[in-house]
């Protein structure tokens, strides 16, 4: 945007069109007492040049991927987006749209938004689509809700192999509803290998396709469960999969939902993003947000318009199946564009080039020294084992230019040393390469800000990295009892560390710096599975007195 500031004379003049002396008229109505005095106590405005030049420096302290190699994914991916996209949303006809309630004038964006809703409903295999949702994780969590109200039910059961933000948000609108949230655990074998918690309490059975690990649901046995209970099956599904694997709703989904970032929506700082939403026609009166429908004029030419609207801003606020108030009208319509370039031969084409290479990375990362997690089928994404923290791997590859991936250990117990790798059809056989040459570097040296500071007799090394302390300890799981203690010392104090661990064995690690033994304690307390998630607030800032010790044991 240009940096165009409004001179005194450009400010006189408004004011006078709009009848008043002074900005400080336009805030009459707020009490005297409440309204700023004198100057902010903010800085000395720069010129055009220099705030360019702030900005610019400001920005390049943020990765990009014009320098860094891409293989972060999670529900938002680095995908190839025709010129054309970018092109026509820029147009004016788009940027100052926003509403189109009157079809009189809008009839160009209400039809770019029904050919958005007949290619989504035609991707997932669903008979319609709304016109869009805010992103993905709102549009589940609004499925579920749907799902609820069509049900007269008050539990949704949801797999934990769901996008853990997704699961978030779902858990969020469902309190606020008072709807139970049930997971089924499948963090260790990645998929759902048991549906008892499915009974007919429940509204609806909540999957990913693929799941957030990247392997394939099973579709046919999630319906069968369905049938039994009663309950409808919603699956968050990748438009772009959809491109190889069999559209949800030809294997029996009642409700499909996703994210439409890929759909040819840049990555950007996590958004903007799309929600789709598809359903059995039978649904329609209960979906979400609203629809756009195409009609005949009086001279019997095409036209559309605004069809069902029955969001709360429209109609009773206690017949509203939602509070959603607007759609995501022109990220829709960049994937409209995005899905006319490419075309149905083309996505498909993605799908399969997506595949091969994920293929290919996996074949590369295992033999550069990771393993893989999980087996089955995958599309585009992997969880990839590796022999130390993946925070700590995911740090030391970003310094080498490669976003390597999202370390799991904050959403998964269990899971601190696993990586989640996106591959999608736009990386090359060289970034492939490049990235596992890179992992293998990692892996097999002893970086330099590594400090040794104690082994235990089974040889478990317990590392911290200075810069973050970060530790690699490669037997913590089996650490039973912590025994922490400090002296009063004359010139400092002296903390010591006693590990004892579950074979007996025992690391004694002396720390004479706070700092370095406040980042031990922080780093296990990330890393000790089982254990009270608070008990390093009595460590951190412990209430020691002169030669005392604290014991904590694991339960």
């Amino acid at each position: 945007m240009p940096y165009i500031p409004h001179t005194d004379a450009d400010r006189k003049a408004m004011l006078e069109t709009i009848g008043v002396d002074s900005i400080e008229d336009l805030f009459v109505e707020i009490p005297e007492d409440l309204r700023l005095k004198g100057e902010l106590d903010v800085p000395k405005g720069m010129d055009e040049h220099k705030l360019f030049s702030t900005l610019h420096d400001l920005a390049g302290k943020n990765v990009d991927l014009a320098t860094t190699t891409c293989f972060l994914g999670a529900g938002i991916y680095d995908r190839f987006i025709p010129a054309t996209v970018g092109a026509l949303i820029s147009r004016g006809e788009f940027l100052t749209a926003y509403t189109p309630y009157q079809p009189e004038v809008s009839q160009g964006y209400l039809q770019t938004i029904y050919e958005f809703q007949t290619m989504v409903a035609e991707l997932y295999g669903a008979d319609l689509a709304n016109a869009s949702m805010y992103c993905g994780a709102t549009a589940l969590a609004e499925a579920a809700l749907m799902a609820c109200s069509i049900k007269r039910r008050s539990v949704v059961v949801v797999s934990e192999a769901v996008h853990p933000h997704y699961r978030e948000t779902l858990e969020t609108y469902c309190w606020a509803m008072d709807v139970e949230v049930r997971v089924i655990p499948t963090a260790e074998t990645g998929r759902v290998e048991s549906l008892e918690a499915l009974t007919d309490e429940a509204a609806c059975l909540i999957l990913q396709q693929p799941n957030f690990f990247g392997l394939i649901a099973d579709m046919k046995a999630a319906r069968k469960a369905c049938d039994e209970t009663g309950s409808l099956l919603v699956v968050s599904a990748d438009p772009t999969a959809c491109g190889l694997l069999p559209a949800p709703g030809e294997e029996g989904a009642d409700i499909i939902t996703g994210e439409g970032q890929p759909l040819g929506i840049p990555m950007g700082f996590g958004g903007p993003l799309l929600g789709l939403f598809a359903c059995r026609k039978e649904f329609v009166r209960q979906i979400p947000g609203r629809i756009v429908g195409r009609t005949t004029d009086g001279q019997g030419r095409p036209g559309y318009t605004m069809t069902l609207r029955t969001r709360e801003q429209d109609i009773r606020r206690e017949k509203a199946t939602s509070n959603i108030c607007t759609n995501e009208a022109l990220m829709a319509l960049a994937a409209t564009i995005y899905m006319s370039a490419v075309g149905k031969n083309g996505i498909r084409s993605i799908a399969e080039s997506t595949v091969q290479n994920t293929q290919y990375a996996i074949k590369q990362l295992t033999a550069a020294g990771g393993r893989l997690r999980f087996g089955g089928k995958v599309f585009g994404e992997f969880v990839l084992d590796l022999p130390r923290s993946a925070e700590g791997v995911r740090d030391a590859l970003l310094k080498k230019g490669i976003l390597a991936g999202l370390p799991l250990g904050k959403h998964y117990k269990g899971m601190e040393n696993s990586l989640l790798v996106a591959v999608t059809e736009i990386r090359s056989k060289a970034e492939i390469d490049r990235f596992a040459e890179a992992l293998r570097s990692v892996l097999e040296s002893e970086e330099e800000d590594l400090l040794i500071v104690g082994v235990s007799l089974d040889q478990a090394r317990i590392k911290v990295r200075q810069a973050d302390g970060h530790v690699d300890a490669r037997a913590v799981e089996t650490i039973a009892k912590v025994i922490v203690s400090k002296h009063n010392w004359s010139v400092k104090d002296q903390f010591g560390l006693d590990i004892t661990f579950s074979n007996g064995s025992q690391a004694l690690l002396p720390e004479e710096d706070s700092a370095g033994f406040e980042a031990v304690m922080k780093a296990l307390s990330k890393q000790l599975p089982g254990w009270d998630d608070n008990w390093f607030d009595q460590v951190a800032y412990p209430p020691f007195e002169d030669n005392s010790t604290v014991v904590f044991e694991k339960d």
